[in-house]
């Protein structure tokens, strides 16, 4: 009962970038338990939406998860309203297959606006197998990025660039993959992370080049374990569920197009969803 009591407090929370807010959380058995590529589904509190957020980083001495969330809907909005001290209504996890973890070489890690969150673990555990591991941060400019020292510590290196050329190089993502692969010559996997037309159009130039890519993606998700459907994505033309399939897939065999299909189909329903809470909070 006493571990209840503590679990799930909001004990720091800070502004990244604008609608992007680090949460960290009392979570001690989630902390001690997470792996690299590994989710939490949150209930901000009595009666809300379930969302899935990846483990941005944790500390299993501590006790504590990191979460870095993007306003996008109601549900977030209403999360970014909880103050430090107040505790969510539960959090649930891990979730998902870890990351496959190994020694390959030299390794992309592709962070695209609030994905630079979820590539953050991924490239912590790759570096730590003995992979040389190149960091891109992409943002559509400078005030969007977030997370360099946290992922120049993880990387051998790190790589701006934005699509304004406010910090670092102007260009995107995939421009940031070809200079790299003209620079070493071999590069043993890409991982990509980000909105899904920056993870459909990386994935498209490393089909060209020949190299192995992982995305992990974040459809809508109710109960996380496979049961709803909710976050059934095509793989290599067979149906697959992101809560217990994935999260991570081989860029090459998802239907991107689709995934964009679904994700919309909410939208409406989201924005009745914010009219509601505006009112409310009036």
């Amino acid at each position: 009962m006493e571990l209840l009591k503590q679990s799930f407090e909001l004990l720091e929370k800070r502004e990244l970038a604008p609608k992007v807010n680090l949460y960290k959380v009392r979570a001690p058995q989630v902390a001690r338990a997470r792996k690299a590529g590994q989710f939490v589904i949150i209930r901000v509190c009595e009666g809300s939406e379930r969302i899935p957020l990846t483990i941005a980083d944790a500390d299993p001495v501590a006790g504590t998860v990191t979460l870095v969330v993007q306003e996008v809907g109601s549900t977030t909005a209403r999360m970014a309203q909880v103050k430090v001290g107040e505790r969510f209504a539960d959090l649930l996890g891990p979730l998902g297959a870890p990351t496959h973890v190994a020694k390959i070489g030299t390794v992309v890690c592709v962070g695209g606006g609030i994905g630079i969150a979820p590539v953050h673990p991924i490239a912590q555990a790759l570096k730590a197998a003995g992979n040389r591991v190149i960091g891109v941060l992409a943002a559509r400019n400078t005030g969007l990025l977030f997370f360099r020292d946290e992922m120049r510590k993880a990387c051998d290196e790190v790589r701006v660039w934005t699509d304004d050329g406010s910090e670092g190089k102007k260009g995107l993502a995939t421009d940031a993959i070809k200079e790299i692969q003209a620079e070493v010559g071999q590069i043993a996997e890409v991982v990509a992370i980000g909105p899904v037309p920056m993870m459909k159009f990386v994935s498209k130039l490393t089909k060209e080049l020949g190299i192995k890519t992982q995305v992990s993606l974040n459809p809508v998700m109710v109960d996380g374990t496979g049961m709803c459907g909710g976050c059934r994505v095509s793989v290599d033309g067979k149906s697959k569920f992101v809560c217990v399939d994935g999260p991570e897939f081989d860029g090459h065999q998802v239907d991107f197009d689709e995934l964009s299909r679904r994700q919309a189909i909410y939208k409406e329903d989201e924005r009745r969803a914010m009219e509601r809470l505006v009112k409310e909070v009036r």
